[in-house]
């Protein structure tokens, strides 16, 4: 049989599908956490993994999910939240700019899952079937050996526990509750994700009327969370929008990294932080690091980081910022306090072993 015969088009999917295979998770695996230090790993959209010393291994927000697949009818849902919120109706060319850089039915070990909140993009039913199909377990706070937990709000553990995660597997945050896992310390905190307030139960025609009603309890909804790591304190501010009050969470916690949903809101819209929004956050989280995610996913939401680093080069003297920006690349890691004094991330380029053998040229002359 020729190769082009026995082609087909799902020998063509599990044959490049993740685009990166179990890379990172190796990768992940092996990699030593030194102690005083905390590594983590950016894995598209705003989903994160953290890695301690003590070998706490937890992910935030991991999404493996993609956006608009076909043109369809061309209408959005008229329940969707963009819809709510700006009561349009052709459909959102969100399409999905970023390869897979993780499989989730790879994944081996972890001692928790963690959502910020309800969104889609940022709760994954394939990292929940690995979760709970394998039987993944932990080491609670009284050296018992239980299942790996499920975290989030309320509504976050309606979704999970709707996908068939047991209930008892899951543990409901709302902002001041701590969760310990091995050597790390979840603190819940307020979210200001105000797109999530306009997010209805349902995205059909029997969407929930919400003009002229006291919005639902953000803290059912979505949190913020305030990682305390052997490295640092980690701020994970999921889909949130600017607010005031993460002056508040400054003044309350000693914040060492902060990320931030960055990206460029169409005409229209306000669901994600822009690059004058990102700055001011970091200065009121009184953070040393801040990191904008998400800006890599949505083909209608790009947004380049280097307008982040000319507004913070332009303020940084006059308005005495205490932290300067970092530049991830999906996929790649980020060791805190190793890594504190770094703009900008590159992926390993490679050749480091270049003429430590004999090479196969003619001569030397055609290097």
């Amino acid at each position: 049989m020729s190769k082009i015969s026995e082609m087909t088009r799902e020998k063509w999917i599990n044959s490049t599908f993740p685009e990166w295979g179990t890379w990172l998770t190796e990768e992940i695996e092996g990699w030593d956490v030194k102690p005083g230090s905390v590594a983590m790993w950016w894995l598209g959209c705003v989903g994160m993994w953290f890695k301690t010393p003590g070998g706490a291994n937890i992910t935030v927000d991991f999404w493996a999910g993609n956006g608009k697949r076909s043109h369809g009818d061309g209408k959005m849902k008229v329940g969707h939240q963009m819809a709510n919120m700006a009561g349009v109706r052709a459909m959102q060319p969100n399409l999905r700019n970023v390869p897979f850089v993780i499989d989730p039915f790879k994944i081996q070990g972890l001692d928790a899952v963690l959502a910020t909140h309800l969104h889609q993009d940022h709760m994954s039913a394939e990292l929940a079937a690995q979760v709970v199909n394998t039987g993944m377990t932990t080491v609670n706070d009284k050296g018992e050996t239980i299942p790996t937990p499920f975290i989030g709000p309320a509504k976050c553990v309606d979704i999970w526990v709707g996908w068939g995660v047991p209930r008892e597997q899951c543990i409901v945050v709302k902002p001041g509750d701590t969760v310990k896992i091995k050597d790390l310390e979840i603190v819940a905190l307020d979210a200001f994700d105000r797109t999530i307030l306009v997010t209805t139960d349902s995205t059909g025609p029997d969407r929930e009327e919400l003009y002229g009603k006291c919005p639902l309890d953000m803290d059912e909804k979505a949190v913020n969370y305030l990682i305390k790591t052997p490295g640092g304190n980690i701020y994970h501010s999921g889909d949130s929008h600017y607010s005031i009050y993460f002056a508040k969470h400054g003044k309350d916690y000693d914040i060492d990294v902060a990320t931030a949903a960055f990206g460029l809101n169409p005409v229209g819209i306000q669901d994600k932080m822009e690059c004058t929004d990102v700055l001011r956050m970091a200065e009121a989280l009184n953070c040393k690091v801040v990191i904008p995610i998400h800006h890599d996913v949505w083909s209608n939401f790009q947004a380049d980081v280097n307008e982040i680093k000319v507004i913070w080069e332009m303020r940084k003297d006059r308005l005495d910022y205490k932290f300067h920006p970092f530049f991830w690349e999906v996929g790649g890691h980020y060791v805190y306090p190793d890594d504190k004094d770094k703009f900008a991330y590159h992926h390993d380029r490679g050749f480091h072993d270049c003429f430590e053998y004999p090479q196969n040229v003619p001569f030397r002359s055609v290097l």
